[in-house]
């Protein structure tokens, strides 16, 4: 049966472990699952990260990526998004999409047989939050029982963030502005998916304090600019600057997944200062979109000496 990845919650815990067990795999030794196929890039929404690193992943498992604006195809103006879906199979081993409504890459993954890989919606960006689970790992070793705050707004970062980490047995602390937090059913939810605690507030020195990893986002994503001012002003409070980084863990790690605003959600001392693992975060795109899309082909990580067999 084909698989997509159109949220983390597409698959389970141990799922999770393993696709992120394969972005930490050596790129040798790993199967060329799409050597001489391609694979369909589509973007709605212009990226650095997600083009460069979406583009090697494919080509490092031996593919041909297609990179493809999204006037060029024009979801439901030139054609509709399931004839568009339809066409690209017949020439691609996979499609991939950023798109700005999450309902485009749910209609494309419900009339093909390929893998439909979900690059970024107004709901959920899933390659974001596995090379953040990454990082953390990285930083922090076993995440379980650890800490992850949110400070800023309730968007489709957070909320991706949030289901990684409850996978993985996380404490998840939000600090959002109200009108900007997660509705109750997000939190009860995270809890179900194996959080031991989900809190919410709307002071971010309580979210941050001992936390052992602080992400943050912009406040105003993509198609939000005509709100900025309003925005600027309704996230008075939570600029994450070095008074609030040192309410936290003393070895925790703030992350952004960029691009981001020094002097708006985070000043440039920590950004730019030695708990950040912003860039390491960054590169590990590249590393997290390998290994989802070589475990959509049917990869699994090689035990380790220290894995049991």
């Amino acid at each position: 049966m084909t698989r997509h990845l159109l949220d983390v919650t597409d698959f389970s815990s141990h799922e999770v472990r393993e696709i992120l067990a394969l972005a930490q795999q050596p790129v040798d030794t790993l199967d060329r699952p799409l050597a001489g196929q391609g694979a369909a890039l589509i973007f709605e929404k212009p990226s650095n990260r997600t083009r460069h690193s979406m583009e090697m992943a494919v080509a490092q498992l031996g593919g041909h990526p297609v990179y493809t604006r999204g006037e060029e195809v024009g979801f439901d103006t030139r054609e509709p998004v399931e004839d568009i879906a339809r066409i690209l199979e017949g020439y691609h081993a996979l499609i991939a999409a950023r798109v700005f409504d999450h309902l485009t890459v749910t209609r494309m993954a419900a009339v093909v047989d390929v893998p439909v890989v979900n690059m970024l919606s107004d709901h959920s960006h899933p390659l974001q939050a596995f090379a953040d689970a990454l990082t953390m790992q990285q930083s922090l070793g076993d995440l379980s029982g650890k800490t992850v705050a949110y400070v800023g707004d309730f968007n489709n970062v957070a909320r991706s963030l949030a289901e990684v980490s409850a996978m993985l047995g996380m404490h998840i602390r939000f600090a959002c502005p109200h009108g900007f937090d997660a509705p109750l059913v997000e939190l009860e939810r995270f809890g179900l998916l194996g959080a031991p605690s989900v809190e919410q507030t709307t002071r971010p020195a309580e979210a941050v304090e001992g936390a052992h990893a602080v992400h943050t986002d912009t406040w105003v994503s993509m198609g939000q600019e005509a709100e900025k001012q309003q925005r600027v002003q309704q996230f008075e409070g939570y600029t994450v600057d070095a008074d609030m980084m040192a309410l936290a863990d003393p070895q925790a790690v703030f992350m952004h997944c960029l691009p981001a605003y020094r002097g708006l959600e985070v000043n440039a001392d920590v950004i730019d200062g030695p708990q950040s693992v912003v860039f390491r975060q960054g590169h590990n795109r590249l590393h997290a979109a390998r290994g989802a899309i070589a475990f959509l082909f049917g990869a699994r990580a090689h035990p380790t000496p220290q894995d049991p067999q």
